[in-house]
């Protein structure tokens, strides 16, 4: 079992010492994802990998909430929003929208002459160096922009 999975283990028995239910519920779907992934890629999760399975659930909570709020399903959106705090934990800290339009400027700058067209290229490039580090479809807006001038 990797390190990742031991950390998450143990933090769920925290949780529930301190009888945190709903933080160990989510802690327990984020343990089941890191390890189907592990399993999947038959690679032990390091950062990188963790990070991405976070960003994932993350989204898809995201989404949830909008379809909720939607709906008029306060009371679920807000069970979603509790579970992307806890989920929101294990990320590094977020980068600005300054620092990710520098990044996207920096980005679209070393890739040369390039149109819209290109945005593979740049999105390529900018889901590694901000891996974990910034909301991958505020960056994906900001290169639209960027390409579309």
């Amino acid at each position: 079992m990797s390190a990742v999975a031991n950390d998450l283990q143990e933090r769920i028995k925290n949780a529930l010492k301190s009888g945190a239910r709903e933080q160990a519920a989510v802690l327990r779907l984020l343990l089941a994802e890191v390890r189907k992934k592990e399993i999947e890629s038959g690679v032990e999760s390091d950062d990188a990998s963790f990070a991405a399975v976070v960003e994932k659930m993350i989204k898809q909570r995201r989404e949830s909430v909008g379809h909720y709020e939607r709906g008029g399903r306060e009371d679920l959106a807000k069970i979603e929003l509790a579970e992307i705090g806890v989920l929101s934990s294990f990320l590094p800290e977020q980068m600005s929208e300054s620092e990710i339009r520098k990044a996207v400027d920096d980005a679209v700058a070393a890739a040369g002459d390039i149109t819209l067209r290109d945005i593979g290229r740049v999105m390529g490039a900018l889901k590694t160096a901000l891996a974990g580090r910034a909301d991958m479809s505020a960056v994906a807006r900001l290169v639209k922009e960027k390409l579309a001038k």
